[in-house]
């Protein structure tokens, strides 16, 4: 048995307790094949009940700092992500922006499930901030479906600063899939901009959220 699915295993039962949680729309998430869950950020804990509360094993990005810290508490963390199938990356950069966004799509191209937050980070005030494009050139790239969570309540358990979760009610909620492709005389970066208009317009009919009709500012948020 991997380690993977022992971190399921363990974590699953235990976020139950802890968490309470509401899954709405699971099925909506296609048993196989490639797809994208694109959901809002509230709080550290989103991609840590998004993977568990989902019927199938789901890939995030992460930071490379979680996977080297000491102590304890780094290695907890270390073991946290790696049962749950996440990617460490380097932040920072055009480039290293595109290089996770590479590695995303390669965890597509196997048919595999990937979870991003198209806001960047996450909210520090609890609005809904524009959707960066890289989730839609995701979906132009692998033709795999996109389908719009949103976490609620997370940011209640473990808001921003907080060392550890407390006990309190997640509610997560899966939209119906979208599909987009590449449309004759638009330009690339137009539909991209349309696509991730369209899938934070779906994430926020889920969330029921204020928008910000700003990006959310990366350097705030570690």
């Amino acid at each position: 048995m991997s380690i993977q699915s022992i971190t399921r295993m363990i974590l699953t039962p235990l976020s139950q307790v802890a968490f309470r949680p509401s899954v709405e729309g699971r099925e909506h998430v296609p048993p196989a094949g490639p797809v994208i869950l694109a959901a809002n950020h509230l709080s550290f804990l989103d991609s840590f009940i998004i993977p568990l509360m989902t019927p199938r094993p789901v890939a995030f990005l992460a930071k490379a700092e979680y996977f080297t810290g000491t102590g304890f508490k780094g290695r907890l963390v270390r073991e946290l992500m790696t049962g749950l199938e996440a990617i460490p990356v380097q932040r920072g950069g055009h480039r290293a922006a595109q290089e996770s966004l590479e590695l995303a799509l390669g965890v597509l191209e196997r048919g595999g499930a990937f979870g991003i937050h198209p806001e960047g980070s996450r909210s520090r005030d609890g609005r809904l901030y524009r959707g960066r494009t890289g989730v839609a050139w995701l979906a132009l790239a692998s033709g795999a479906p996109v389908v719009p969570v949103a976490v609620l309540g997370t940011d209640r358990i473990q808001p921003v600063g907080a060392t550890l979760p407390r006990p309190g009610r997640v509610t997560i909620r899966f939209g119906a899939p979208l599909r987009f492709a590449p449309q004759p005389g638009i330009s690339v970066g137009r539909a991209r901009r349309q696509a991730t208009d369209d899938i934070m317009a779906a994430i926020q009919a889920l969330s029921g959220q204020q928008t910000a009709d700003d990006f959310n500012d990366l350097s705030l948020t570690p």
